[in-house]
């Protein structure tokens, strides 16, 4: 077995290259089928956010295609223009890479927590579409637990900050004030939602876009007005902020849908989405001012230096749990064949006792069966607890011992 992984990120790329890479729920889902269908592949997973793209992979050992040429495949992309704008990781490299990314040691805001629930729901997807498997079942879970940890018993300066607290900090350093403002939000997903409660927590008058749906109202943020989204252009030109943030492949505000608008007064735009939601072209109009999610960077080491102390000893005594678990999936195979030929030993041992109590041929063959069962999982339980208590290579000598014991007896019975 073999762990690999590519990625693509806002350190990497710019938002425009990173959305060449981005991924849809539903066009993630396709591409995880169509990997797992490869020879070779025994599990996958696509993380896509805002700020980056990663395609995981668990392979056999001797498989070595290359995963960006797979990548650009799907995007329908020339693989050669790419490949300094990539990272690719394997095994210890790249189970060091998802756990910090996991707790938002690799974030844009330094132990923002968004990116928890965007690597659980990466997992779900594909759990959901059969394209996991178990060694990437436990990583991710061990990831995320891991993150968990570090939310809990690590304090960062930063910490729990989104995009959203980011632009609104910036706004206050521009001398904007939000209370009564007029915000629109277009998009009622995840960030969109977060947008509209961080935007009216600071006090601002907030409408968000929602499409009509047969399933009935959609949900909007307590306190937030609503408005569908065809109709947003009519309340554009009101507005002092407007918070783009879908997952839509085209453009939510497009340079045209404002030729025949008056603006009166300053606005700001902000757009957190991957591809784009908002003409770039746009920011250069007079009373406008465009941010995209690449603006909100924010480097918090500085002042929390015991704080990520403290989050590396958590991550590395996770990591600890991952690896004992992982090194010995090549032994499994092993102690079972162990555990078979101990039960094979024993019923041999027993075979002419079992004859000569007073039982009937089915009972025999019961109780044959019960102590089968019973010396399987003292043997197992024997040997699992060697794997945990024992030095990996000390353990080694033990299985090969007892392979070489059953060995003998297999050829002196041959």
């Amino acid at each position: 077995m073999s762990i690999r992984m590519i990625g693509i990120d806002h350190s990497l790329a710019d938002v425009d290259l990173r959305a060449r890479f981005s991924f849809t729920q539903k066009a993630a889902a396709e591409a995880e089928r169509q990997f797992k269908n490869l020879e070779g592949i025994r599990g996958c997973v696509l993380l896509s956010t805002c700020n980056r793209m990663e395609l995981w992979v668990s392979t056999d050992q001797e498989w070595r295609e290359d995963l960006l040429a797979l990548l650009c495949a799907q995007k329908n992309l020339d693989p050669a223009q790419y490949r300094d704008c990539f990272i690719i990781r394997e095994e210890h490299e790249a189970v060091e890479h998802l756990f910090h990314l996991t707790c938002g040691l690799k974030s844009m805001i330094l132990a923002e927590d968004q990116i928890i629930s965007q690597v659980k729901d990466a997992l779900s997807l594909s759990r959901e579409n059969y394209c996991t498997d178990n060694v990437l079942e436990v990583l991710f879970r061990g990831a995320v637990t891991a993150a968990k940890r570090v939310k809990t018993e690590v304090t960062f300066t930063h910490a729990n900050a989104t995009a959203m607290d980011r632009a609104i900090a910036m706004l206050a350093d521009d001398g904007v004030d939000l209370h009564g403002k007029t915000c629109m939000v277009i998009g009622n997903g995840e960030m969109g939602k977060l947008a509209a409660i961080t935007l009216k927590r600071a006090g601002a008058d907030v409408t968000v876009t929602v499409r009509q749906y047969r399933s009935g109202v959609v949900a909007i943020p307590p306190g937030c007005k609503r408005i569908h989204y065809g109709e947003r252009m009519e309340l554009f030109p009101q507005c002092d902020i407007v918070v783009s943030a879908t997952s839509s492949p085209n453009c939510t505000i497009r340079q045209e849908l404002l030729d025949n608008l008056e603006i009166s007064h300053p606005m700001y735009l902000i757009d957190l989405a991957v591809p784009r939601d908002i003409e770039p072209s746009i920011g250069e109009l007079e009373l406008i001012t465009l941010y995209d999610i690449d603006d909100f960077r924010l480097n918090g080491a500085e002042g929390n230096e015991s704080a990520l102390r403290k989050a590396e000893q958590i991550l590395s005594e996770e990591m600890e749990e991952f690896y004992r678990w992982y090194n010995a999936l090549d032994l499994v195979p092993r102690m079972k064949e162990i555990e078979s030929d101990a039960v094979e030993d024993l019923n041999l041992r027993i075979h002419r006792i079992l004859r000569k109590l007073p039982l009937s041929e089915g009972e025999q063959e019961t109780l044959k069966r019960q102590i089968d069962t019973a010396a399987g999982k003292v043997v197992n339980k024997m040997m699992f607890y060697m794997k945990d208590s024992m030095e990996r290579d000390h353990f080694l000598e033990c299985v090969s011992s007892l392979e070489q014991l059953y060995d003998k007896k297999k050829e002196a019975k041959e």
